[in-house]
């Protein structure tokens, strides 16, 4: 399927040259990113890239630097693959990659340096506190106010997060935070309701904002089982429509260059029960699996998920491994 809202600029597979598909690697998202890089490699085959597998970053550089590849795309997912390490790599080698370039993926990857970005420039997010090794958190949750969220401030896919809504329940989400690595993060929790607010992504596209898409889990919480796992919860695209949809559509694309990102992405968005608007983070290297967020949206803007793969690589055609 093919899109008039995304015309491809790229007609022959050949033009891409020889592909990595980098996927894999050692973060907590290591399955995830390689049940995505499978995704999207079959997906690129299929549309005659010669495109391969390769598993984390040192076999990736040793093949760029025998000159084995023409562009990589980058669908490793958390540290190494979206905190800027790869990006600097390939942009010094001179290989043009999928995805944001090195400010870009170290900004979105550390969510307290996004949210000081936001804050600085106005946009809304939650209230927050940074919590260092050894911090009073009992002091920082007074000062946050209950139900709040704790959660690693370098890790995505939802990995170390807990929804507290008193004190018995903080001792142990903090534990569960501060096995990974970094500073941890403390955050207001945005509440909505299934009629007006609730929990939202939006995707970018180059420069399209893809259909927004209202996250309905049957647990109360949009956690890593919720994501990756189970099978009832709910997607509805778009999320939300007419004004409400525009609105959420360019705050999540403010946000995105906010963080000096490029090419394609996933924003995360509350929505309060007042229907205003809540940045969470930005995600540049996102899902590509079969419960994905940005395939679904994408599909509701008219690209299935072979067309989508293509698109995202012809971002790379766009810069030489830094940002146009």
């Amino acid at each position: 399927m093919s899109s008039t809202r995304f015309p491809r600029t790229v007609t022959d597979a050949a033009d891409f040259g020889r592909v990595a598909v980098v996927m894999g690697g050692q973060s907590a998202e290591r399955d995830v990113s390689l049940n995505s890089g499978r995704g999207v490699l079959d997906a690129l085959r299929a549309s005659g890239v010669d495109a391969h597998p390769i598993d984390g970053i040192p076999a990736l550089l040793d093949a760029v630097r025998a000159g084995h590849f023409a562009r990589v795309f980058n669908i490793l997912h958390g540290a190494g693959g979206e905190n800027g390490e790869l990006q600097g790599a390939l942009q010094s080698l001179g290989v043009p990659y999928t995805g944001s370039g090195v400010l870009g993926s170290a900004l979105s990857l550390d969510k307290v340096r996004a949210k000081q970005v936001w804050i600085a420039l106005g946009l809304p997010t939650p209230k927050f506190k940074t919590l260092p090794r050894g911090a009073d958190v009992h002091a920082a949750a007074r000062e946050i106010g209950f139900p709040l969220i704790v959660k690693p401030a370098l890790e995505g896919s939802s990995v170390g997060i807990t929804w507290v809504f008193d004190e018995a329940g903080l001792d142990a989400a903090v534990e569960l935070a501060g096995r990974y690595p970094g500073d941890m993060l403390m955050e207001t929790l945005i509440e909505g309701d299934a009629n007006e607010g609730g929990e939202f992504t939006v995707g970018v596209l180059g420069r399209e904002v893809l259909p927004t898409i209202k996250i309905v889990p049957k647990a109360t919480q949009y956690d890593y089982n919720a994501k990756y796992i189970a099978e009832d919860t709910q997607y509805i695209v778009p999320g939300l429509s007419g004004a409400a949809e525009d609105e959420m559509g360019a705050l999540a694309l403010q946000a995105f260059d906010a963080l000096d990102c490029f090419g394609w992405g996933r924003v995360d968005v509350m929505r309060d029960r007042h229907g205003k608007n809540w940045l969470l983070e930005v995600n540049t290297a996102p899902g590509m699996t079969s419960h994905s967020l940005v395939p679904k949206a994408a599909a509701a803007a008219g690209l299935d998920y072979q067309a989508l793969c293509w698109r995202i690589l012809e971002t790379s055609m766009q810069r030489g491994g830094a940002k146009a």
